[in-house]
């Protein structure tokens, strides 16, 4: 029995030594994953700030600093499904490394340009960084097993919180040494991230598909419905924080008179949150569910939305003691907080956005991670255009929250009608009694 103990004992030890490998592999990947994606996210948003300076220099309107500020969403928007393919068959690692150094030149070449096209093009090349998301999240959710996957994508998605550093970091920057000095630093950041990215992090063969697998086989799980109604949702849990994100330091700035750095440093309290706190979502998708996480989070949104939808209204009813004059509008406060909601919960929907992809298509992470980023994309690319186009014509800035509540709308009906009147969402005990039956 003795020998015995003593012959198993080095197994243990060894497999005790793999799985902590494994472990500090896990830790390290999640970690430099992290960080990359935020970096790439906060390179992402750099017109959000330095654009409005550019708008002022080149004399821009609405619609044109919507074009300048969504011009690298839309590539990121394009890329994300190659991206995700080729993450899929060549290993997230080598794909990620690239993408990064591919935007050093292009971010730098912003700070150089004088016309208006130059920067519309240097955009697009740097917009490439956007499409790390759907890399990185299938390199870092094959390192974890499913019960942790999604807490471990929401900590990858808190990259999101780049919108924030690009908020704190930048107008400092612009304040103190012009807009140009912006793309410079970031160009610097972006090289540095990268070199630590490709010495701290691994690979693993395994998490591949075959080398037998074509791109049409891969493309063929975009057929199914479930992924396209994944693409509605996340049209506003990601697209709409990716336009907004970019769109509210200037809506401070006009709304309420406020200067660059004190309106950035307002409109971090939407991006932060709707970044760090993915990770929460992650945890509770682990924990309730994909669809339970989705379903409130899309009624949180609707009730906010519809409350900052409301424009600055004076009116005058004609009472017994004469005519009296109301005024409803939000203050800055009022505005933050409910601006504050809106984040956390698009925090909480993204990670459960994805939660249901890797229970679904955990074979196809980054296929239909690519597609449903490339949908996410495209709402942040257009909705920012759209808020410009509004803008103009309409001349009320809360039209952007009339058309963010209107995208709610559509995304609450389509849950309802193919999953809320399946499920009992209220009184999940009695359709799990139910089912019992």
């Amino acid at each position: 029995m003795l020998a015995s103990n003593l012959t198993l004992h080095p197994l243990c030890l060894e497999e005790s030594t793999i799985m902590a490998t494994l472990r500090r592999q896990q830790l390290s990947v999640l970690v430099m994953s992290t960080l990359a994606f935020t970096m790439c996210f906060s390179a992402w948003m750099l017109f959000a700030v330095i654009g409005i300076p550019i708008k002022a220099q080149l004399g821009l309107n609405e619609t044109q600093f919507g074009l300048l500020a969504s011009t690298p969403v839309l590539t990121g928007a394009l890329v994300r499904l190659p991206l995700g393919m080729w993450a899929d068959r060549f290993g997230g690692r080598i794909v990620f490394f690239a993408l990064m150094l591919s935007t050093v030149v292009p971010i730098y070449l912003i700070s150089e340009a004088t016309a208006y096209w130059q920067l519309l093009v240097a955009g697009l090349f740097v917009g490439v960084a956007g499409g790390s998301f759907s890399v990185g999240i299938a390199y870092t959710a094959r390192w974890f097993e499913r019960g942790t996957q999604g807490f471990a994508m929401g900590i990858f998605g808190a990259g999101n919180s780049g919108a924030a550093v690009t908020k704190f970091v930048a107008p400092a920057l612009v304040v103190a040494f012009g807009w140009q000095y912006v793309p410079k630093v970031f160009a610097v950041a972006m090289l540095i991230v990268a070199i630590a990215f490709w010495f701290f992090t691994y690979d693993d063969p395994k998490h591949r598909v075959s080398s037998t697998v074509s791109a049409s086989d891969q493309m063929r799980v975009l057929r199914d419905p479930r992924v396209w109604k994944y693409c509605q949702y996340y049209s506003i849990v990601f697209g709409g924080y990716v336009a907004l994100a970019l769109w509210m330091t200037k809506y401070y700035v006009n709304e309420f008179g406020l200067g660059i750095e004190v309106a950035a440093l307002l409109a971090a309290c939407f991006s932060l949150p709707g970044g760090v706190l993915r990770a929460v979502g992650g945890w509770f998708s682990d924990r309730y569910g994909a669809h339970k996480v989705t379903w409130w989070v899309m009624w949180a949104s609707w009730i906010c939305l519809f409350l900052l939808s409301y424009p600055h209204t004076e009116f005058t009813v004609m009472t017994v003691n004469g005519p009296r004059s109301f005024a409803i509008h939000h203050n800055v406060w009022v505005f933050t907080a409910l601006m504050f909601i809106v984040g956390v919960a698009w925090a909480f929907g993204k990670a459960s956005v994805f939660k249901y992809i890797s229970d679904e298509f955990p074979r196809d992470i980054g296929a239909v991670s690519g597609i449903v980023g490339l949908v996410g994309g495209l709402g942040g690319f257009l909705l920012p255009i759209m808020f410009g186009a509004l803008l103009d014509l309409t001349g009320v800035r809360s039209s952007a929250f009339m058309l963010l509540y209107g995208v709610t709308w559509v995304s609450l009906i389509l849950m309802y009608w193919t999953e809320v009147r399946r499920a009992d969402v209220f009184h999940p005990a009695a359709a799990e009694a139910g089912a019992g039956h």
